[in-house]
């Protein structure tokens, strides 16, 4: 067994890094050949979208060799317990199950394409692109086994409920039973809350609605191909690992300089420059968690020794955390323009003003703290100014370089994407030399993981949203909004309140790709405008990372900072009511929203 984890995991780290390489070569070559009026390879960009594909499988496959599949819990849920927990030894079993039932649903899918071939390139059938979905769903089954128990009697008791699981399963007798759905449902609801990853409670319940309705598995990996292959998908890797080669390197501290020496004449400045830089990083990546994670070591210090305390300190860092999802390039954003079909490019316009309205509203509580604390302000001098931009000036060309890619109209938003990890790679590693060359890999496999974790949600996500869809819910809701409410500022309040709840308990990812579809009927009916639409719901996701109980951010500062949970509540609660200000104005007053648009 040693063998073959060792073999699989220099595998499974070589394909991602050849995976990624491709990705952000083939792009631009395809903005050389149409500069040059050439050819370069036929179809290249539908193979740039598969391996996108590829690569939430394999990032998807190294997080659970590495444990790191996204959770709503911070311990991990597969370590080799001696002794039998019974809450982890069933979330365990059941995130295996899952895992195993997908991989099934995927062959079948294969198979079809396989008997059905069709071609997305010249001699490129779909089939062999697709085979990664049943296998990769097979590696992270024995990646799971592997690392759930360490005693022999613990593994054939996980073995004996998945045979007796299978014959459930199998019968059409239990399969009329009424009683089963919400059994099934309140299973996969008690192994989220002792671990299993967030994908496989999406992709479980998934499962069994669509076993209790006769309709094969292979819908699910069916809409999970659909949704990943996306022509603008491929930005979030792509955006990501520019994102994790910025935070390898000494950018960040560049940034501080030159923000300091912009701003810190201010009072409050610091933490402007704190709001400012967490925003860049968060809009990159697309996660809050890696801003804080891998920021917040660089920042709490710098905030303390400014004189700031600890609990002003722990709160701006982690609201910073996801300011930056209303922000070009925003991996939400993109995700829920492809989602809601619409234009992704309008979504960044209209995020704007609302984003500088959240980043003043904060940078206001900010200097009324740095008056308050009586924080010792530095002079302003233009010749330090003036020199910590010279030092940061190509890192300061990314956001222009991301603007004009954006909206130019001279490269696509992957293009975009493909010069911007290019452009990071050089000026990292030729210019500032701060990238050690042998690290390359590991950065490379690191980024993987987190995307295959959110790539592998939004995947079975759809899968669950192609159901809901199916069984007209939508419809029902509209129906049922209809009679019930009258106004639409009635509908917005409720609206706020639902996808404040929705923040708490999901991810942003699965949360657009499950809910979206939902609510996008309803706006339309009470007349509210879809970019509209678009930020309130990526306004109310990012406040609610900061509701208790449950808000992610305040899991990971909490993790990040080793701080107890309480102490994480009061140091948000200022920031939480700041920001609640900011979604009402974002909601209530569109003209902040469409404003540019208009």
């Amino acid at each position: 067994m040693s063998y073959l984890s060792v073999f699989l995991k220099k595998t499974e780290n070589i394909l991602a890094i050849i995976i990624f390489t491709l990705m952000s070569v083939l792009p631009v070559m395809e903005i050389i050949a149409r500069i040059l009026s050439t050819n370069f390879i036929p179809s290249s960009m539908v193979i740039v979208q598969h391996m996108t594909l590829w690569i939430g499988f394999i990032g998807a496959i190294i997080a659970s060799r590495k444990n790191k599949l996204l959770s709503l819990t911070t311990s991990p849920i597969y370590r080799k317990d001696e002794l039998l927990h019974p809450g982890r030894w069933l979330a365990k079993n059941i995130s295996f199950l899952v895992v195993i039932c997908l991989a099934y649903g995927s062959f079948n899918l294969v198979m079809i394409e396989y008997n059905y071939p069709f071609n997305i390139a010249p001699k490129i059938p779909r089939w062999s692109a697709m085979i990664i979905m049943p296998s990769g769903f097979l590696i992270m089954a024995i990646h799971m086994f592997a690392n759930s128990h360490k005693n022999y009697f613990h593994s054939f008791l996980f073995v004996i409920f998945g045979i007796a699981i299978y014959a459930i399963s199998i019968s059409f007798v239990l399969q009329e039973n009424i009683y089963i759905l919400p059994l099934g449902l309140s299973v996969l609801f008690i192994s989220l809350i002792y671990g299993a990853p967030i994908f496989v409670g999406l992709g479980g319940t998934a499962i069994i609605l669509f076993w209790s309705d006769y309709t094969s598995l292979s819908a699910i990996p069916a809409e999970a191909y659909r949704i990943v292959v996306n022509p603008s998908l491929p930005v979030i890797p792509l955006f990501t690992l520019a994102g994790y080669l910025l935070a390898e390197s000494r950018t960040s501290a560049r940034l501080v300089n030159v923000f300091r020496s912009l701003f810190g004449w201010i009072p409050g400045g610091t933490p402007v420059v704190v709001v400012i830089l967490c925003g860049f990083f968060t809009a990159l990546t697309g996660g809050s968690g890696v801003t804080i994670l891998a920021l917040g070591g660089l920042l709490l210090p710098l905030l303390i020794k400014e004189g700031y305390s600890r609990k002003f300190s722990l709160g701006l860092i982690t609201v910073s955390g996801s300011i930056g999802l209303l922000f070009p390039p925003s991996l939400p954003a993109i995700i829920y323009g492809v989602t809601a079909g619409i234009s992704v490019k309008n979504v960044f316009v209209a995020g704007l003003m609302p984003g500088m309205l959240l980043v003043f509203l904060i940078s206001s509580y900010a200097f009324y703290q740095g008056k308050s604390q009586q924080i010792r302000v530095q002079k302003f001098s233009g010749q330090k100014a003036i020199l910590s931009c010279k030092e940061t000036i190509w890192e300061l060309f990314i956001p222009v370089l991301v603007l004009f890619g954006v909206f130019s109209g001279y490269t696509t938003i992957v293009e975009t994407a493909a010069m911007v990890v290019l452009y990071v790679f050089i000026i990292e590693y030729f210019i500032y030399k701060d990238l050690d060359i042998a690290k390359l890999p590991r950065i490379i496999v690191d980024c993987s993981t987190l995307i295959g974790g959110v790539l592998i949600i939004l995947g079975v996500a759809m899968g669950l949203t192609s159901y809901l869809v199916d069984a007209q819910v939508p419809m029902q809701l509209l129906a049922w909004a209809e009679k019930t409410i009258s106004s639409k500022y009635l509908f917005l309040f409720l609206l706020n309140l639902f996808l404040l709840l929705a923040g708490c308990l999901m991810d942003v990812f699965s949360a657009i790709i499950v809910i979206v579809p939902l609510i996008k009927p309803l706006g339309n009916h009470f007349g509210i405008e879809p970019f509209h639409m678009a930020i309130i719901f990526i306004a109310n996701l990012e406040l609610g990372f900061l509701t208790p109980p449950v808000g992610m951010n305040l899991f990971l500062a909490a993790y990040r900072f080793n701080e107890d949970m309480p102490n994480i509540y009061k140091a948000t609660l200022p920031f939480f009511i700041v920001k609640l200000i900011a979604v009402a104005l974002i909601t209530y007053l569109p003209i902040i929203t469409l404003g540019l648009l208009n």
